[in-house]
C-alpha cells in the first residue's frame, strides 16, 4: 500500500510540503465554544470571535434553527473571577421574551439585558471598584421569584493579587446595587478562600456549594457545604456533608428527587456518587480539575437519568442509570465532550469533538439516544484529506512508568518525503500542570503536519484524566517528571525511526512553558524550543507575582519553599539559563495576570550574557494565552520560521523570524 500512495504522491522533504492550512486559516477558527445552557426551551452559549478582538460573543439558537449573536461588538462575555474564570451568563425565559445576566469582560461589572424588548439595551447590575481588581461576579444563577441573581463574587481588599475574597452572593435585579456595593446581599456567613455557586434543592429549602482554602488546590480536596435557606433568604448552619483535605470533588447537583449527587475521587478515580453511595464504579473518570467554576460534568434529568462526561484520558458524553448502574455512550464521530452539560426535560446540551471535526454545539435527546449538531457545526475548511492522523499511544519512562501520548505523524495527502529522511518532531507539552490534551482536530497540530513536521502531545505524570495516582506523580516532581517524561517520548520516537534525532523541538504554553524551558536547560533532547507565556522563575512567581487561585500551587508541584529552597533554585529556568545553548522563540501577552511578562524579562537579561539565538515576541492587549487573530498569525509563523532555521526546512511563504544572540 506504501509503494501505491508513493506513485501518485510528490516526494518533497519534510518541512517543504506546500498546505491550504495557513495562519490566517488557524487564527479565524481558533477557540472552541463554551458554556451551554437553556434559556426556556432555547439553547444559548458563548462562542470565540478572534477576528473580532478576541472577544466571547454569547449566541442563541432560535425556534427556526438560526444562530445569531445575542449581543454585539463590543461586548465580551467573559469573567475573571480566579483569572481563569467561570460560568458568564445565566438566563430565563419570561412572558415578553428572555431575560439574561452577563459578565462584561472589560469591566468585570454583572448586566441585566432583555433582547426582545425594543430599545433595551444591557444595564449593570453592579458597582464598579478601585481597589485592586476590583468587583468580580462568576457562576450567575438567576432567581426571578427572589429578584435576585445568586452567583459567586470576588472582592480584591488591597491591591495585591492575594489581597482578595470570596463568598457566594445575591445580587438584586432592580439595579440598586450597580451604584451601591452594600445593595449586594453576602449569602453566608461561612468564609473559605475559594467557592462554587450555590444549588438550590427542589423544594427550596437547602443550598450546597463547593469550598476550599490554601493551599490546596480543588484536585487536592475541596468540601462540599450544605446550608439551610431561610425565610430571609440567607444561609444558615452551614456544614460540611462531603469532601476533605485528600479528597477532590469538582461538582455537586440536586436530583429532581431531592437527593445529592456529587463527584468525588475518593476511590482514586472521579466517580459519582449520590447521597454518599458509588453510582457506578469505575476505574475512569466522570469529572475533572476545576480550572473554570461552572463547570459540569454531569447534569441529573427530571426523570431521574443523568447525563454525564466520562472516560480514561477521554471524556465521552453519556446516559446514567443510576439505579442500575448502566451507561450508554453517545453515538456520533464526538470523542471528546466539554464539562459544560444543560438541560431541558429530555434534551441536553452538550460541547463534542473529535479527531476530524472541530468542537460543535449537540442536543442529544435522552428519549432516543440521538446526537445532532445544533450550532458552531465544524466546516470542513479544506479537504478532510489534509487532517492529521493521529495515534494514541503509552510510553515507556523511567522507571518503567507507562506515559501517555498522542502522535500525529507528518500527512500530506500529496507529498511524500524522499527515501531515507526521517521528519522533524515537535513535542508538545500542554498547560495546567493539572489538565491534559485531548484527542481532538486542532488546526495548529494541521499546520505543522502537512508542512512535514510531526507532533508529539504528551500527557506527562501529573495529567488528568488516568486517575489521582498518575496525577499525583507530579506532587513535587514539576520540572522533574514533566521534563523526563516529554523527554521520554521524544527520543522513543527517534529510536524506532519515527522521528530525526537531530531535529526535535519542545513547544508549550503556560505550564507547558515552564516544562519546555526546564527541557531546553535540563536536557540535550531538542534542537529548538517555543516557549509561550510561561513560567520561569519560582521564587517570584508563587508568591509575589501570580493571582491567588495558584499563588500557593507550587507547595504541591515543588514543596513549601521554607522547606525546600533549593529546589526552587535548581528547577527555574531562570537560574539555569546558563545551560540553554538550543534556539528559542519566546512569546508572551503584555497583559498577562497568569505569568507576568516581567518573568520573561528577567529571563532575557539572564540570556543576553549567553548569545543564544533567540526572538522575544510580545503583545499588547493579550493576556493568558492569545485570542486575537492577529496575534496567533504572528506566533504561529514565527514558530514555523524558528524549526525550518533551526532543522534546515524550506517551508514556503512564511515570514523570516530574526534571532538575536
Amino acid at each position: 500500500m506504501g509503494e501505491i500512495m508513493q506513485t501518485r504522491t510528490q516526494a518533497l522533504e519534510y518541512g517543504s510540503w506546500p498546505s491550504p492550512i495557513d495562519a490566517a486559516l488557524c487564527a479565524s477558527h481558533d477557540g472552541r465554544p463554551e458554556w451551554v445552557g437553556f434559556v426556556g426551551a432555547q439553547m444559548w452559549w458563548t462562542e470565540a470571535r478572534p477576528t473580532e478582538g478576541g472577544r466571547r460573543a454569547l449566541v442563541c439558537r432560535a425556534a427556526d434553527g438560526t444562530t445569531s449573536p445575542v449581543l454585539p461588538e463590543p461586548w465580551n462575555v467573559r469573567s475573571r473571577v480566579m483569572e481563569y474564570g467561570g460560568r458568564p451568563w445565566s438566563g430565563h425565559m419570561g412572558a415578553e421574551g428572555p431575560l439574561v445576566v452577563f459578565v462584561n469582560f472589560a469591566d468585570q461589572r454583572l448586566y441585566a439585558y432583555e433582547p426582545a424588548v425594543p430599545g433595551a439595551r444591557p444595564r449593570p447590575l453592579t458597582p464598579l471598584s478601585q481597589v485592586g481588581g476590583g468587583l468580580r461576579w462568576a457562576e450567575p444563577e438567576l432567581r426571578v421569584e427572589r429578584g435576585e441573581v445568586w452567583c459567586v463574587l470576588e472582592e480584591f481588599t488591597g491591591p495585591g493579587p492575594t489581597d482578595v475574597r470570596r463568598v457566594p452572593a445575591a445580587v438584586p435585579l432592580d439595579g440598586s446595587a450597580a451604584e451601591d456595593r452594600r445593595a449586594v446581599r453576602e449569602l453566608t456567613d461561612a468564609r473559605h478562600r475559594f467557592v462554587t455557586g450555590p444549588r438550590l434543592s427542589p423544594d427550596g429549602r437547602r443550598a450546597v456549594w463547593l469550598a476550599w482554602d490554601h493551599p490546596r488546590m480543588p484536585w487536592d480536596g475541596t468540601e462540599v457545604i450544605a446550608a439551610e435557606v431561610g425565610e430571609d433568604g440567607a444561609f444558615h448552619d452551614p456544614v460540611t456533608v462531603a469532601g476533605g483535605a485528600e479528597e477532590s470533588i469538582c461538582q455537586a447537583e440536586w436530583a429532581a428527587d431531592g437527593s445529592l449527587l456529587y463527584v468525588s475521587d475518593r476511590t482514586g478515580w472521579w466517580n459519582l456518587y449520590r447521597d454518599g453511595l458509588p453510582l457506578c464504579p469505575r476505574e475512569e473518570e466522570f469529572g475533572g480539575p476545576l480550572w473554570q467554576i461552572g463547570a459540569r460534568w454531569f447534569a441529573p434529568l427530571d426523570n431521574g437519568l443523568i447525563a454525564v462526561v466520562h472516560g480514561k484520558g477521554a471524556g465521552v458524553l453519556a446516559i446514567l442509570d443510576p439505579d442500575s448502574g448502566e451507561v450508554v455512550d453517545t453515538a456520533g464521530p464526538w470523542t471528546e465532550f466539554a464539562s459544560t452539560l444543560a438541560v431541558h426535560g429530555s434534551r441536553i446540551a452538550a460541547i463534542g469533538a473529535g479527531p476530524s471535526s472541530s468542537a460543535e454545539v449537540l442536543e442529544l435527546d435522552a428519549r432516543t439516544g440521538r446526537a445532532r449538531v445544533v450550532g458552531a457545526a465544524h466546516e470542513d475548511l479544506v479537504d478532510p484529506a489534509y487532517y492529521p492522523e493521529p495515534r494514541s499511544r503509552t510510553f515507556t519512562g523511567p522507571d518503567g512508568r507507562e506515559i501517555h501520548a498522542h502522535v500525529y505523524p507528518p500527512h500530506h495527502p500529496g507529498h511524500h518525503a524522499p527515501d531515507g529522511e526521517l521528519p522533524p518532531y515537535v513535542v508538545w507539552a500542554h498547560g495546567g500542570p493539572t489538565s491534559r490534551a485531548a484527542l481532538v482536530l486542532n488546526l495548529h497540530i494541521a499546520y505543522f503536519t502537512t508542512r512535514g513536521i510531526g507532533v508529539a502531545v504528551v500527557n506527562y505524570g501529573g495529567s488528568t484524566g488516568y486517575g489521582r495516582a498518575y496525577r499525583d506523580r507530579l506532587r513535587e516532581q514539576w520540572g522533574v517528571v514533566d521534563v523526563e517524561d516529554c523527554a521520554a517520548v521524544a527520543l522513543a520516537l527517534a529510536e524506532e525511526g519515527s522521528a530525526d534525532r537531530g531535529r526535535l523541538a519542545v513547544r508549550g504554553g503556560s505550564a507547558g512553558g515552564w516544562t519546555t524551558a526546564a527541557s531546553l536547560a535540563m536536557t540535550d533532547v531538542y534542537a529548538c524550543g517555543t516557549i509561550s507565556y510561561p513560567v520561569l522563575d519560582l521564587v517570584n512567581w508563587g508568591a509575589l507575582e501570580t493571582h491567588d487561585f495558584e499563588s500557593r500551587y507550587l507547595e504541591t508541584l515543588v514543596g513549601s519553599y521554607d522547606a525546600v529552597p533549593e529546589r526552587y533554585i535548581e528547577r527555574s529556568p531562570l537560574e539555569q539559563a546558563d545551560r540553554i545553548t538550543a534556539p528559542f522563540l519566546l512569546l508572551q501577552g503584555l497583559d498577562d495576570a497568569v505569568c507576568p511578562p516581567a518573568q520573561c524579562a528577567r529571563f532575557l537579561a539572564r540570556i543576553a550574557e549567553r548569545k543564544v539565538p533567540h526572538a522575544y515576541l510580545a503583545f499588547e492587549g493579550e493576556g493568558h494565552g492569545f485570542r486575537r487573530a492577529e496575534t496567533i498569525v504572528r506566533a504561529l509563523e514565527a514558530e514555523l520560521s524558528l524549526y525550518a532555521q533551526v532543522f534546515g526546512l524550506r517551508p514556503p511563504a512564511v515570514p523570516t523570524l530574526e534571532l538575536t544572540g
